[in-house]
């Protein structure tokens, strides 16, 4: 009787935080996000102008498609886990389609390189960050290149790690299987309306956090949580762009999002993971057919390049 590796099962089953929290979210904001996302990271548009010319590059988690076509001497195929945001790139007139990172729809080998940009820090599990690193791996060919970027807990300017909302005791039942997070603040939490800059998406005011009806105070106290990785950063959709988008109503009934009226803004949170210094590479440990070519920290991300070694 062939054996089930219940670790892969458990990395395949989307847990509803991400569902609710990532898929949901994108798929209501994707052209008021597009709209801010057309600026290019150096780091990554080095590395893509690195690669030799006629290069077939997947860019796994490519969002509005900024940096598919980066390099004209290139190849770019790209693929999402967002219709909304695959949508917007086959109206650029991209080669892409829907799919999630830790199941990519493509045969082993395919690809001279592979980019990661912004993704992982999106995934609920231990487990399913490490099987999108080995999906990235799977897909190119031996000596191909894969760039990864996340969020990083060390943040240049750590006046915006006090206005994320850190992610309380009540959503531990959103995650499933081994490898899950540990909730480290015991409370439930209101949330209020959080501002943010168009670039950063990020920004705020103050949160509060309750207890059994009673207000404990600033997040910003409640921040200092030593370990702290998993959070909620708002995103503010301009009411004028949730009449265009369907999903604001829907919802707001449900109360996936609020209304900022202050701001004229419907208000969506999204599930971040974010990473401490060797966290990146210490996801790698155990993948046999691949090496650590390089690593850095570049504006408040840790980047990891990899190398397929067989």
């Amino acid at each position: 009787m062939k054996q089930i590796n219940t670790e892969s099962v458990s990395s395949l089953s989307t847990p509803e935080i991400e569902k609710k929290f990532v898929h949901h979210v994108y798929d209501a904001i994707a052209p008021h996000f597009s709209s801010t996302r057309f600026a290019k990271w150096p780091k990554v548009a080095s590395f893509l102008s690195s690669l030799p010319s006629g290069s077939l590059i997947l860019d796994a988690g490519c969002g509005n498609g900024k940096y598919l076509g980066f390099n004209q001497n290139c190849f770019f195929i790209g693929c999402d886990i967002s219709p909304s945001l695959i949508k917007i790139c086959l109206d650029r007139g991209h080669e892409v389609l829907v799919a999630d990172a830790v199941n990519l729809p493509y045969r082993t080998g395919f690809g001279d390189a592979a980019i990661s940009i912004a993704v992982l820090h999106h995934l609920s599990t231990e487990n399913r960050r490490r099987k999108a690193i080995e999906e990235l791996i799977r897909v190119v060919k031996k000596g191909g290149l894969v760039l990864i970027t996340v969020w990083a807990v060390e943040q240049e300017d750590t006046n915006l790690v006090t206005k994320w909302t850190p992610l309380a005791e009540k959503y531990v039942e959103e995650w499933q299987g081994p490898g899950s997070p540990r909730a480290r603040v015991p409370s439930s939490v209101s949330l209020e309306s959080i501002p943010e800059s168009e670039e950063s998406s990020l920004g705020g005011e103050g949160v509060k956090v309750c207890k059994e009806g009673k207000v404990l105070g600033d997040l910003k106290e409640e921040k200092n949580v030593k370990n702290q990785q998993e959070y909620f950063v708002p995103w503010h959709l301009p009411y004028h762009r949730a009449e265009i988008s369907g999903a604001s109503a829907h919802a707001l009934a449900t109360g996936l999002a609020t209304k900022d009226d202050i701001k004229g803004a419907v208000v969506y949170n999204r599930y971040y993971h974010v990473f401490s210094e060797g966290e990146l590479e210490s996801l790698t440990n155990g993948i046999t057919n691949a090496r650590v070519v390089d690593q850095f920290f570049d504006k408040s991300n840790w980047c990891i390049i990899l190398e397929k070694t067989s």
